[in-house]
């Protein structure tokens, strides 16, 4: 089986944080899905030493949505409405080819509601301007997330209480944080400009985890 690559990052990623993702998929060739924030067009930062290729499910996908993800070396998924950009991908099938692309090879990775999805759960300001918690990830990693953990004063306390009170425990992430998962399993947590770190969120409070500063 060919490895299964997930890079989740807080915030906004560094030209360092997307280098350290890409050193994972075989090229920088990245997919570029900005569905969950449509009307926002990502203005492409030259630090981001890649060759991207930008995805728009409107006002349709285009035909060849599968061929087009499958012949990437990696899938960047942006900010934005996690729940809107869930449904999208769920009408179109998106979500089955983001599996299919993650088992065979190809390395996701994104900030934010490109965070959260890849979980069963997270916390989300999807609904409105106050967080709430969301169930229905993709699941290809358990648990829930929470990026954001040190730019917005309202992430934490929201997500411990969530937690405290029954949400699914996981994973937290400040803006210039990122996680790599190998499979499902949490391999490390790098920082591109620490003290930024991780924290593992559970009913009992949190723990943090150490960061790997990120050179650059």
């Amino acid at each position: 089986m060919a490895p299964r690559t997930i890079v989740a990052c807080g915030g906004f990623p560094s030209g360092s944080v997307v280098d350290y993702a890409l050193g994972f998929a075989g090229g920088r060739r990245i997919l570029v899905d900005t569905t969950a924030y449509p009307e926002r067009e990502l203005e492409w930062p030259e630090e981001w030493n890649a060759e991207p290729t930008h995805l728009s499910f409107y006002p349709w996908p285009p035909d060849d949505l599968r061929e087009l993800a499958l012949s990437h070396d990696a899938i960047l998924v942006c900010g934005g409405s996690t729940a809107n950009m869930l449904a999208v991908w769920r009408v179109h099938g998106f979500d089955r080819i983001l599996r299919e692309a993650w088992e065979s090879g190809i390395v996701l990775f994104g900030w934010s509601a490109g965070m959260i999805c890849w979980f069963e759960a997270g916390v989300t300001d999807s609904f409105g301007p106050q967080l709430e918690g969301m169930r229905d990830g993709l699941g290809f990693l358990g648990g829930s997330a929470c990026p954001h953990y040190d730019g917005e004063a309202a992430r934490r306390p929201a997500y411990r209480r969530f937690v405290a009170e029954g949400f699914p425990a996981g994973l937290a992430l400040d803006d210039a944080a990122a996680a790599r998962f190998d499979g499902t399993e949490l391999v490390e947590v790098v920082s591109a400009a620490p003290p930024a770190g991780g924290y593992r969120v559970g009913r009992d409070g949190e723990a943090r985890i150490d960061a790997r500063p990120l050179d650059g």
